[in-house]
C-alpha cells in the first residue's frame, strides 16, 4: 500500500472517531466513553504513517495524552492521574518545541511570557476559591502549559513558517481547552463545556501533529 494511501486511510479513521466522539458527547454518553481513548490511538497512526523516522518524544507525548484521556473518563476518581499524564505530555511537547529554537534574548522571553503569566494569574483568580488541595497541582500544570505556549510563540516569532504557526496555535488552543476544564471543574460546571473542551483539545492535538510531521519531513 502506498504511503499517501495509508495517510488518507488513517486520517479518515481519525476523522470518523472524532465525529463519533462528538456525537457521543451530544447524544450517546456510552459512545463518547469508548471513542475517547481512540482519539490518540488513531492520531498516532496518522503520525506514524506520515513520517519516515518517528520522533520518540512526540510518540511518548501522545502516549501520555492517551492515558490522560483514559484517566479523565473517570472524572473525580482519577483526575489527579489525568492531570499528571497531561503534565508529562506537555513537558515532552516543550522539549520538542525548544529543540526548534535558536539563540534567543532574555528580554524577548520576558516580553513574550508576560501575556501568558497574566492569563494564568487571571484564571487562578477565578477558580482559586474552589481549588483547595488542588491549588499546587493546578498551579504546576498551569505554569507548564504556559511554558509550552511561550516556547511555541518564540519559535513562530523566530521563524514565521506555516508549521510553526500550527504548533503555536496547537499550544494556544490547548491552553483554552485546559482553561475550560478548570472553569468547568472548579468554578461553574456547564454541559456545553464538555463539547467545547473536546473540540478544542482535538483541534490542538491535530495541529501539533501536523506541525511535527512537517518538521520531521524537513530533516
Amino acid at each position: 500500500m502506498q504511503r499517501q494511501t495509508r495517510i488518507t486511510i488513517t486520517s479518515i479513521l481519525f476523522l470518523i472517531v472524532v465525529v463519533l466522539h462528538i456525537y457521543g458527547l451530544i447524544d450517546k454518553e456510552i459512545l463518547a466513553f469508548f471513542t475517547k481513548p481512540l482519539l490518540m490511538v488513531t492520531l498516532v497512526l496518522v503520525y506514524l504513517v506520515s513520517v519516515k523516522r518517528p520522533n520518540f518524544w512526540y510518540v511518548s507525548a501522545l502516549f501520555f495524552s492517551f492515558w490522560g484521556d483514559v484517566f479523565l473518563l473517570f472524572k473525580d476518581e482519577f483526575f489527579l492521574f489525568g492531570l499528571a499524564s497531561f503534565l508529562l505530555a506537555h513537558i515532552l511537547f516543550i522539549k520538542i518545541s525548544a529543540g526548534f529554537l535558536k539563540k534567543i534574548s532574555i528580554q524577548k522571553v520576558v516580553l513574550i511570557s508576560l501575556p501568558f503569566v497574566l492569563y494564568l494569574l487571571g484564571l487562578l483568580y477565578i477558580i482559586e476559591e474552589n481549588l483547595g488541595k488542588m491549588l499546587i497541582p493546578v498551579l504546576i500544570y498551569g505554569v507548564t502549559i504556559s511554558c509550552f505556549g511561550i516556547v511555541t510563540l518564540l519559535n513562530y516569532i523566530q521563524e514565521k513558517t506555516t508549521e510553526n504557526m500550527w504548533l503555536f496555535l496547537g499550544a494556544f488552543i490547548f491552553i483554552i481547552s485546559d482553561s475550560l476544564i478548570a472553569i468547568n471543574k472548579f468554578h461553574e460546571p456547564k454541559v456545553i463545556y464538555s463539547i467545547s473542551i473536546m473540540l478544542t483539545y482535538i483541534v490542538a492535538q491535530y495541529l501539533i501533529c501536523k506541525a511535527v510531521i512537517v518538521k520531521e519531513s524537513k530533516k
